[in-house]
This record gives C-alpha cells, sequence and structure tokens, in this order.
C-alpha cells in the first residue's frame, strides 16, 4: 500500500464569520498540478508537530505568521503520485502582509464564488462546499414552546442572519408536522442561502420543498446510499457514526451530546476532549450539539468543530 503523507492546510479567513472570503494559491511552474489553485499548506516533516508544520509552511509560502489556528477537517485523497492526509485548519489571524511567495497569485473567495477560478486541486473539491455551511445549527422545538411561537422564533433569527435550520418535531401529528415544515421552507425562502433540512422523513422533505435531509443515527445505518438531496446531515454518537456518516458521503454532522442536556437525562455527556478526539479524524465538518450555549462557539471551533448546533438558545 502506497504509504500516508501527512500534510497541513491552512483556510485562510477574513471578513464577517459568518460568510467569511477564504484565501486560494496557485501552483507554480514546474511543481506537480502546475497551475491548480489550492489551499496554502505542505508536507509535515518527521518530528514535526502538525501546527509547527502550519506555522512554518504558511511562513514560507507566504510571509506571514499566524496567531493561532483551529482545526478542522481531516481528509485522504490519492493521486497518480502519492496518497495524503489533508489536515486542514482555519486561521482567523496572522502578522505581516500576504505575499505569493511559492505561488504564482492569490485571490480571496466567497464560499459558492470558487467558480471564479480554475482549475482547482482535487482534493480540494469538498472543502469548498464545506466551506459554505454557516456556523450556527439550529434545531427546530416547536414540540416544547408550541407552534405559532416558534415560527416566530425562526422568523427573526433568520432576520438575523440564521441561514441553516432542521425541522425536527418528530412527535407533533403528521399533518401539522406537515404544515409546520411547510411554513418553515416559506419563511426560509424569503431569506437569501437559507436551508431547511427534515429530520428522518424523507417524503416530507420533498413534499415541502426542502433542500436537505437529517439523518438520525438509526436511520443513518439503515440506508445503503446518500438520499437524493441538496444538503444531507446525520446525527453522531461516536467513531463508527462518523465513519458510516463520511462513507455515504455526507454533507456534515452533529455529534454529542458534548454537555449534560435535559433531552438526555442522566448522561453527563462526552465532553469537549472526546468531542476534539473524534472530530479530528472526521472527513465532514462537525457541529457540536448538547447543553450548549451560542456563546461556546469559539469553544467548539477550537475542539475542532465546525461550529454549534442548538435546540434552545439559537437566535
Amino acid at each position: 500500500m502506497t504509504p500516508v503523507t501527512e500534510v497541513v492546510a491552512a483556510v485562510m479567513l477574513r471578513g464577517d464569520p459568518a460568510a467569511p472570503e477564504f484565501l486560494l494559491a496557485q501552483r507554480p511552474p514546474g511543481k506537480v498540478y502546475a497551475g491548480y489553485w489550492e489551499f496554502p499548506g505542505g508536507k509535515v516533516e518527521p518530528g514535526e508537530t502538525l501546527y509547527a508544520a502550519l506555522l512554518r509552511e504558511l511562513h514560507e509560502e507566504l510571509g506571514v505568521t499566524i496567531d493561532g489556528a483551529w482545526p478542522w477537517v481531516c481528509c485522504e485523497f490519492t493521486y497518480p503520485h502519492a496518497r495524503v492526509r489533508l489536515r486542514f485548519f482555519r486561521v482567523r489571524s496572522w502578522q505581516g502582509e500576504l505575499a505569493p511567495i511559492e505561488h504564482s497569485a492569490l485571490t480571496w473567495l466567497q464560499a459558492g464564488a470558487a467558480a471564479r477560478v480554475s482549475p482547482i486541486l482535487p482534493a480540494n473539491g469538498p472543502i469548498l462546499r464545506a466551506l459554505a455551511l454557516p456556523p450556527v445549527y439550529a434545531l427546530s422545538n416547536a414540540e416544547e414552546y408550541g407552534v405559532a411561537t416558534e415560527l416566530q422564533r425562526l422568523a427573526r433569527a433568520l432576520a438575523n442572519g440564521l441561514r441553516l435550520l432542521q425541522v425536527r418535531d418528530k412527535t407533533l401529528a403528521p399533518a401539522q408536522r406537515r404544515a409546520f415544515a411547510q411554513a418553515v421552507v416559506t419563511l426560509a425562502q424569503a431569506h437569501d442561502r437559507a436551508m431547511v433540512l427534515i429530520n428522518d422523513d424523507r417524503e416530507l422533505a420533498h413534499m415541502v420543498a426542502a433542500q436537505g435531509l437529517h439523518l438520525s443515527s438509526k436511520r443513518l445505518w439503515e440506508i445503503e446510499q446518500r438520499p437524493d438531496f441538496e444538503r444531507v446531515a446525520a446525527s453522531c454518537h461516536n467513531a463508527a457514526d462518523l465513519a458510516r456518516a463520511a462513507e455515504l458521503g455526507l454533507d456534515f454532522v452533529v455529534l454529542g451530546p458534548v454537555l449534560p442536556t435535559a433531552s438526555h437525562p442522566g448522561s453527563t455527556g462526552i465532553g469537549w476532549a472526546e468531542f476534539s478526539r473524534l472530530a479530528a479524524g472526521s472527513p465532514l465538518p462537525v457541529y457540536a450539539l448538547g447543553g450548549l450555549q451560542p456563546e461556546m462557539l469559539e469553544t467548539a471551533c477550537r475542539s475542532g468543530g465546525h461550529g454549534v448546533a442548538l435546540l434552545r438558545r439559537w437566535r
């Protein structure tokens, strides 16, 4: 088997945290895949930590010193000449002026605008899609608050920038859940880029023209292939669930419960250390779920999460 080369890559971000711009660099003439666009980074040297390698590579390639980095996703890819394990980090601040020291050019892009540059290094394609995901994933709670109150709460949150939400509420009567889901999709359609996923009901998702489907951990193991939706996510509780979601080619997952929560009485949660360990091996963006508050977003990101999934405190 071809040995795996460990590689670190930086997703340099600037601007609005909910919809940031990211940096791509063009490989220079004379290198493999010359002219292709990629995220800056490079090989991890023997005895070097991942963060030390990232510091060194970004100084050598871009002439900057980063102030810190958040671990993100980990992907393996086999090229004709090498098999690589890419460990991506998100970087939001640095010292110095960015310069294409080891590249032909640099460019800033917004999520969804990567088509402006071509070609893009094959291993980086899924990363561009993941970058379009916002940092907060809201789960509806009409069962507790009531349908009318929940729709009002959703309308306010969408007006304030919420862009990713799941219609959960599986204990509502079928007709009531259908009407609620349709109302949620109608609200979301008035806001650019807002995406609605329906929990575990493919027929309902198609019926109300939702953009996606969210699979329970049980349903994750029952299906044989990815459902046909723009976005598909799943609830995960362990490494096996995460691997199954990746195998099916899903878009993102929620992992938890991280902390004690009312929906899992008696459970202490997996804790941030275990969340970080599990997220570190995931090729999919991971949202932390369970007992969280909006102000814990940075903790989740520092622990390798893409963001937070919230049931009661999203806004």
